[in-house]
């Protein structure tokens, strides 16, 4: 393992040189893993190289390892992902008793509403999806488990942020960058913390076209029973079709309900 550290002198980039415990080459096939996206499925050497900042020989070691273990394919000229890769996803699914109980909660939301309702946690400094059960596409990009979105300007991210220690909150407004979507996105940060305490006293964060014109959601807390936020559900819909105030007449009443039973289930299955 130490070995596998000293191999590369530019892994001082992971923040973790000198760590006996930090095995490198595996950190480097994980980021070369997450360098695919719905947008840049099939990448060159070069791409992933530039994406993931590995000299490109190493790039090139990366992928044609995970071409032998069948999670990568090549064209000749660009690789992608193969479809092995979804049991990486799928054993944290079938393991995590938090998805686990929220999906049957957030199929309920979708068909009570007739729109779509997602899980989400905060993963770094964005959500990941850990559920979603979709009606319709309402985004110009497509939303599943596992997709990624910045936390700042998504319901689900504000609700998720709102209930962070202060500590943390600091340091996430220290080095995120607030790129604004649409003309409606908020990139102030003592706005934003505004929106966070608003957030905190009304139970509930709706976010109106700041991710993608077009789009409004409103989302609430996931809750053990001791309190702490562990997740976030929402539902979205189209702007032209529903209004804010609607939304909060309409949508929080079943995204309430899913939220309380999601809490009495933790209470019998903890959440680590």
């Amino acid at each position: 393992m130490s070995a596998d550290i000293a191999e590369t002198p530019d892994s001082d980039r992971d923040g973790n040189a000198g760590d006996p415990n930090f095995m490198t080459s595996l950190a480097r096939g994980l980021s070369v893993i997450r360098a695919f996206t719905e947008r840049s499925p099939n990448l060159t050497i070069a791409d992933i190289a530039k994406i993931t900042g590995l000299p490109r020989a190493a790039a090139r070691r990366c992928l044609l390892t995970l071409m032998q273990l069948g999670y990568v394919g090549t064209d000749g000229r660009t690789f992608f992902l193969k479809p092995k890769i979804l049991a990486l996803g799928y054993s944290f699914l079938s393991s995590a008793p938090l998805a686990t109980i929220l999906d049957p909660l957030i199929e309920q939301v979708s068909g009570t509403l007739q729109e779509s309702s997602s899980a989400a946690v905060l993963d770094e400094d964005e959500v990941v999806y850990i559920a979603r059960a979709a009606t319709k596409r309402i985004m110009s990009v497509g939303l599943n488990v596992g997709s990624r979105l910045p936390a700042y300007c998504t319901s689900m991210g504000r609700v998720l942020l709102a209930h962070l220690p202060e500590t943390e909150l600091d340091a996430y407004f220290a080095r995120v960058e607030l790129k604004a979507f649409t003309e409606r996105t908020i990139t102030n940060p003592d706005v934003l913390r505004r929106e966070f305490e608003r957030v905190r006293e009304r139970g509930f964060a709706l976010v109106d076209q700041e991710l993608e014109l077009g789009l409004r959601s409103v989302a609430v807390p996931v809750r053990t029973a001791s309190g702490s936020v562990v997740a976030a559900i929402n539902a979205s819909t189209q702007a032209a079709r529903v209004t804010c105030p609607e939304m909060e007449a309409r949508f929080l009443p079943p995204l309430h309900r899913a939220a309380e039973e999601a809490r009495v289930l933790l209470v019998r299955t903890p959440v680590a």
